[in-house]
């Protein structure tokens, strides 16, 4: 096992794994990364399961099969990766038996109802009962749409990764979606502690945004913030998640057995060269959190990672202070906010596009 890895792991962070194969699967790679790489859950994504079926031979018998029922694209969709999803949830079921919130693994909504609440609440339901394992997670996505899903997902006992969350207002309201639903879930007589949440909070794209910003700015003050931002931004969300684990309404949930929404760091493979590889690991090391890496990010932190102890706890402040003075040099944050949301939606978007062409060639491969 990485002792790096493994001390990440000791010092609470909880290393979830942003990919998922059926060759990582039936080769034995995503067990062995749990045994020897400290890995203890998986995220997933449109574009990761594009990779997959596009590069891999393992679907070509359950795409011949679904081509020789009749079923459409999105059916084929569906089952490829409920059946992925599932059997991850297996590998991983293990470590979900072990400890209080991991060896969990995600599986998005069809991003295309990211602006409709019913139908991202319907698709939750489908993917919830298709994988019927009790450690899936369900990823919906913290838009102003989004948020009533998450809600209702809640209340009817599923659990529910929250993706793409980029600034403290959104994430607080994401908090309150959560803790609704949780009274929701009481009102109706669930068992809370069977509800589990991680609310991904996106990283690297602030900085990607920002540091462009900075750059046309061009001044010497401007150009020294550069690379800042994003570890702020999550600073100041934490103490957001702080303030929540610490007030009467939550106590009053923990108090009935409901788990907290674990923050989770998300999109922490570096984009800018310049930049150590692993910062946006060492620089968010707080007991009780999740960071989801690329196999990448999580190699180079194995190889040259550090940990500093706990470098976020208590320092929201510290956090709001660079924010402020990223206004004082021109950088408008709330347009920043604005603008990655709307690109992140989009990414999602497109990223399902991506995967319906992927299947669709591959159904076309089948036919022939």
């Amino acid at each position: 096992m990485s002792d790096k890895l493994k001390a990440l792991a000791d010092a609470g962070v909880s290393i979830w794994l942003d990919d998922l194969s059926r060759e990582r699967i039936e080769t034995g790679n995503l067990a062995d990364l749990v045994k020897d790489k400290s890995v203890v859950g998986v995220t997933t994504n449109p574009t990761i399961f594009a990779a997959a079926i596009a590069n891999g031979e393992r679907y070509d018998e359950q795409v011949g099969k679904l081509v020789a029922a009749g079923e459409p694209v999105d059916k084929v969709i569906f089952e490829l990766t409920t059946e992925d999803v599932r059997n991850a949830c297996d590998i991983l079921a293990p470590v979900a038996q072990s400890t209080a919130h991991d060896g969990r693994v995600s599986i998005e909504v069809e991003p295309d109802l990211a602006n409709d609440t019913d139908a991202t609440i319907g698709s939750a339901k489908a993917l919830w009962a298709a994988v019927d394992r009790t450690n899936v997670l369900i990823k919906i996505p913290a838009t102003l749409e989004g948020l009533p899903a998450i809600t209702a997902a809640t209340a009817e006992g599923i659990s529910v990764n929250v993706t793409l969350i980029f600034g403290e207002q959104r994430y607080r309201e994401v908090m309150d979606a959560y803790l609704t639903g949780l009274e929701q879930a009481k009102e109706a007589g669930r068992d809370l502690s069977t509800i589990r949440s991680v609310a991904s909070f996106f990283i690297s794209r602030i900085d990607t945004e920002i540091d462009q910003r900075l750059d046309e700015i061009g001044t010497d003050i401007a150009l020294a913030l550069k690379g800042r931002a994003a570890v702020a931004n999550a600073l100041v969300a934490y103490g957001a998640y702080e303030e929540v684990v610490a007030s009467d309404r939550w106590r009053a949930l923990a108090d009935e057995g409901a788990n907290p929404q674990r923050p989770l760091w998300a999109s922490t493979g570096v984009k800018n060269p310049d930049y150590s590889d692993t910062m946006y690991v060492t620089d968010l090391v707080v007991p009780e959190t999740v960071n989801t890496m690329p196999e990448k990010t999580m190699e180079a932190f194995a190889d040259h990672g550090e940990i500093l102890g706990d470098v976020v706890t208590g320092k929201a402040s510290e956090g709001r202070a660079i924010l402020e003075r990223l206004g004082e040099v021109g950088v408008d944050f709330l347009d920043v906010l604005v603008t990655v949301e709307h690109e992140g939606v989009d990414k999602f978007k497109k990223s399902w596009t991506e995967l319906v062409e992927t299947v669709k060639a591959q159904m076309a491969k089948a036919n022939q």
